[in-house]
């Protein structure tokens, strides 16, 4: 009896880690530590020179990228029509034209379009 109470704990605590470990806590970008602060400019220049070895050193960081916004949509921004962001809520004040840092989490280079992806974007000044 003492045997098969000490095997399911272990099964419960063994089915909690993995459901644990398969479906992590969801990452809140916004207050994570920033990896990397660069300019829009230098930041596809790497993408451009070596795609590669970029995503391996910049995929799934948060980073704070600078530039000027060259579009708005409804929940995005295009900064220096490079870098793409995309937000959960995007402020109105925002205008074409105007500088921006935003801090978000990369999630890769488009090929077709030309563009580094950013998602969970926030702005920061």
């Amino acid at each position: 009896m003492r045997n098969k109470v000490i095997f399911s704990l272990f099964l419960v605590v063994g089915i909690l880690f993995a459901y644990h470990y398969i479906y992590p806590d969801h990452r809140i970008i916004s207050e994570e530590p920033v990896s990397y602060n660069l300019d829009a400019e230098s930041f596809f220049n790497e993408f451009a020179e070596d795609s590669q070895n970029a995503e391996l050193k910049y995929l799934d960081q948060t980073i704070i990228i600078l530039g000027v916004i060259t579009s708005i949509d409804y929940k995005s921004v295009t900064i220096s029509n490079k870098i793409y962001g995309q937000f959960e809520t995007l402020n109105s004040d925002l205008k074409v034209n105007d500088s921006i840092a935003i801090k978000g989490r990369c999630i890769g280079f488009d090929d077709l379009l030309e563009e580094i992806k950013l998602d969970q974007c926030s702005v920061i000044k």
